[in-house]
Order: structure tokens, then C-alpha cells, then sequence
């Protein structure tokens, strides 16, 4: 009755965290480029009653054994890799990214950070960045008094000046691509790191035969979060939660049977 207290309880805080992942993805729904996360479970250690395959008698050997399992736990929150519905705009600096790839853009503290978020803007110098002031990486510039910005799909972008009419290309977009894009450090502000699980990026042309999906201007990529989907895994989390509950409750009773044995 210990051992039942004990292992449902497993079960129940494993149902929390899924439901915590769930919560996350709702609330993310209307998050340009967020990819939802899906809670993965394993069964913990086994307590060996009678060993599979030991001896029952001198010529015969237990078939299936007796073990009794010590419950459940999260092992880890895969993100899914789908794409996204994309949503026109008509924003020359909003860019989605229509097949594989992330956008590059530099922290203040060097590093490199990736994302399917396209919502880019110019800062004071011109210079294309995130809403949070990150610029794109390798760099663009978009020079003063240009009347038009075209970023086409391979990342090149083109500006034409007040006066001229002839567009001239001030940069190029590049994406990365990882082995194990499920890998990558999630930090907020829709930005992911690399680590070693991840494996080192890719960096190449957006539509190369490298994997890299196209660059649409003017769209941006919405989270692929399925509100449907997410109510439906809600409520079995919350049932598989309830479920537990009362293995705990049944098994009080079980020892509060026992305790009164002896009155």
C-alpha cells in the first residue's frame, strides 16, 4: 500500500508537468513562430519479486517472473517540428520562412541565437533587427531615404533610393539548419541556442539543395499550436490526473482498513 502511495504520486506530478507544457502551448498560440512542445513519459525501476529466468526448480526456470513497477516521470519535451500557417501581412521586413531553417540573430553577449520568427523591423542606424533590438546576422543595413525594400526568396535583399531606379543589394539573408533541431535550448523571445544534443548549424542560401526552405517577404509564419488538439491532450491529462487520485485515495482506505485491524 506504501509502494501504491508512492507510485501514483509519480503519475500525478508527471500529469502536472504535461499539463504545465499544455498551458505553455495555449498561451502561445498567437506567438509568430512558436513550435509547440509535447511532453515524452518513461516507466521508472522495477522492484525484482522474483527475477525473470531464475531457477524454480533443478530442471525448470521461472517463464515471466514477478515485478512490480515504481511509476512514471517526464523525460523530455520534444518540440514539433511542423510548419506553421503563414498570414500575409504586406510588411517588407516580415519574413517567414517556408520549409526548413532558422533566422540568425546576435545577443548582446555574442552568442547566436535562432528562430522562426520573422517579425523584423529597423532600428535607429538602419540596421535589421528583432523587437527585442537583435540584429539579424550576417548584418543588414537598410540606408536612409530607401522607398522600397525587396528580400527575395533566396535571401537577397534589395533597396531602391529616393531618385534612382535601379535597385542595389545592401545584404543577404541566411538560414541555419540543425541535425537535431529538437536539441536546441529554448530561452524565450521566441529564440533557441545551440547545444550539443543539437548538433553544430548548417548556414546556407534559403531554397539551396542543403534542406533550407524559401524566404516569403511580406508574411509571417503563425505557431503551429492546434488548439483542438491541445484541449483533446488536456483532457486526458486531466483524467489520467484524476485517474491517480484516487489509486492514492483507494489505497488510504486499504491502510486505514489495515489500522483499524488491530482496535
Amino acid at each position: 500500500m506504501f509502494r501504491a502511495l508512492y507510485t501514483a504520486a509519480t503519475g500525478m506530478q508527471a500529469q502536472q508537468t504535461n499539463l504545465d507544457t499544455i498551458a505553455n502551448n495555449l498561451s502561445n498560440s498567437s506567438t509568430a513562430g512558436f513550435q509547440s512542445r509535447r511532453m515524452q513519459f518513461q516507466d521508472l525501476i522495477y522492484q525484482n519479486m522474483v527475477m525473470p529466468g531464475a531457477a524454480a526448480s533443478q530442471q525448470t526456470t521461472v517463464a515471466n517472473g514477478l515485478q512490480v513497477g515504481l511509476g512514471t516521470r517526464s523525460s523530455a519535451s520534444e518540440i514539433i517540428q511542423l510548419q506553421g500557417d503563414l498570414s500575409q501581412t504586406d510588411n517588407p521586413l516580415d519574413l517567414a520562412i517556408e520549409g526548413q531553417g532558422l533566422f540568425q540573430v546576435l545577443l548582446p553577449t555574442g552568442q547566436i541565437a535562432y528562430t522562426r520568427s520573422g517579425e523584423f523591423q529597423e532600428d535607429a542606424q538602419g540596421n535589421v533587427v528583432t523587437a527585442a533590438g537583435n540584429p539579424l546576422q550576417p548584418a543588414v543595413a537598410i540606408p536612409a531615404g530607401a522607398t522600397s525594400v525587396t528580400i527575395a526568396s533566396d535571401g537577397t535583399v534589395s533597396v531602391t533610393l529616393a531618385g534612382q531606379s535601379a535597385a542595389q543589394q545592401v545584404g543577404s539573408i541566411q538560414l541555419a539548419l540543425f541535425p537535431n533541431p529538437g536539441g536546441l535550448n529554448s530561452v524565450g523571445q521566441n529564440l533557441y541556442l545551440a547545444t550539443t544534443a543539437s548538433g553544430d548549424p548548417v548556414i546556407g542560401t534559403p531554397g539551396s539543395s542543403a534542406g533550407l526552405g524559401q524566404i516569403e517577404q511580406g508574411y509571417l509564419e503563425q505557431s503551429n499550436v492546434s488548439v483542438v488538439d491541445e484541449f483533446i491532450n488536456m483532457i486526458v491529462a486531466q483524467r489520467s490526473y484524476e485517474a491517480t487520485s484516487r489509486v492514492v485515495q483507494a489505497a488510504d482506505e486499504m491502510f486505514q482498513l489495515v489500522n483499524q485491524l488491530g482496535k
